[in-house]
């Protein structure tokens, strides 16, 4: 009778916690446990594995729920007839009710009021029931087919997590940290001669660039298509500033997902820059923020580009626009980042001016050399990994 009477409750809390586990996944979604997966909730990357295929995920977890009811029901069953209480039907009743209500009712009521929640934390359990489940309904897949909850994420899986992962810092980005600077901007004279714009679209190949006027200022955008369309119809402007166009300018410290939701609406696609001064710190493309989202963007004009080339084993060639966070991904050191975003960024800060080419300074175990200069901006760094000196934590030298 002990055994049996065992077996029961085994076999009946294992069912309750099935039953509370499948009704916590009742109203989920898969994008909502594949965010929360993402963002490294225990359990949720399991479950989000099972609801890849929602058809079969209910059914069999039913199944394995009904099995361990019945389980349960003739080992009380069994356990009630050896124990010789009367009368015997009555405690037959009494169990069919404590069956449907601890088995079902209540752990059902419990999954509901915390969806998803305790699904996660039942994860193992549901996994295991839906397999069982499976199993004993003949739902598995053919054989080749594969199945993902078993030998981890499937490639899909993976690429759909990067994705979310990369809005959710989408979120947290600001338009500063996606700009073109302002000495990397492509501009063109409002007064300039209309062939030089010629020149200068054959050269570099964008369909719109920033109209400058005689001091310096962005006062406009002019695009490739509308000199196209004038030329089309006949008319030859003689300066850029003929068919300039309007632009906006927005803080840098603007969200970009903010910004992006407003050049959809406003079909718009480039932005100018400002900073907290009025000044121009450079440019924003639509482009730009879909690449924050989705990875590089490249059309058969684009010319790849190796921001970092490994020189030897402890030393690399960086572009100094290389975001401080990546080279010290690349590298494998923690690199201060609160204050710098680029690389160049974290050597003006190291040398507290412009520094010459040629010039050395050190943050922790690197050694940052300035190898090229463009104006008063550096271009590229020589990143030698070597031991830090321990009384130099930051030192500068020819």
């Amino acid at each position: 009778m002990t055994l049996a009477l065992a077996l029961a409750i085994v076999a009946l809390l294992a069912a309750a916690l099935l039953r509370a586990a499948a009704s916590s996944l009742q109203e989920a979604s898969r994008a909502d446990t594949v965010r929360e997966a993402a963002s490294g909730s225990p359990g949720a990357e399991a479950v989000a594995r099972l609801l890849a295929r929602p058809g079969r995920l209910q059914p069999a977890a039913n199944i394995a729920h009904v099995c361990l009811l019945v389980i349960a029901a003739v080992s009380a069953t069994w356990a009630v007839a050896e124990s010789g209480a009367e009368p015997q039907l009555l405690w037959l009743v009494v169990l069919a009710l404590g069956l449907i209500v601890l088995g079902d009712w209540i752990p059902r009521a419990i999954g509901r009021s915390r969806p998803r929640r305790v699904a996660y934390v039942l994860a193992p359990i549901l996994s295991l029931g839906v397999r069982f489940g499976s199993k004993a309904d003949d739902l598995l897949p053919a054989e080749g087919e594969g199945n993902g909850d078993e030998s981890g994420a499937a490639p899909e899986d993976e690429q759909e997590r990067e994705l979310i992962s990369s809005v959710l810092d989408f979120t947290d980005t600001i338009v500063r940290e996606v700009m073109v600077p302002r000495t990397d901007m492509i501009t063109v004279p409002g007064d300039a001669p209309i062939d030089d714009f010629l020149k200068l679209v054959d050269e570099h190949g964008f369909s719109r660039y920033p109209v400058t006027d005689p001091s310096g200022d962005v006062v406009g955008m002019v695009i490739a298509k509308d000199l196209l369309s004038a030329l089309g119809g006949g008319r030859r402007p003689e300066r850029p500033s003929e068919i300039m166009r309007a632009i906006e300018f927005v803080p840098e410290t603007k969200r970009a997902s903010e910004l992006l939701e407003e050049l959809q609406g406003s079909k718009t696609h480039l932005v100018i820059v400002v900073d907290e001064f009025g000044d121009v710190a450079g440019l924003v493309t639509i482009e730009d923020l879909l690449e924050e989202l989705v990875g590089e963007i490249t059309d058969e004009y684009d010319e790849e580009e190796d921001m970092i080339v490994r020189l030897g084993d402890r030393k690399w060639k960086v572009d100094a626009r290389v975001p401080v966070a990546e080279l010290s991904e690349q590298v494998g050191v923690a690199l201060p980042d609160d204050e710098w975003d680029t690389v160049g960024g974290l050597v003006l800060g190291l040398a507290g001016r412009v520094p010459e080419e040629g010039e050395t300074f050190r943050s922790g175990e690197l050694v940052l050399a300035v190898t090229k200069l463009q104006g008063l901006r550096v271009a590229d760094v020589e990143v030698t990994r070597q031991p830090a000196n321990d009384q130099d934590e930051v030192q500068a030298g020819k």
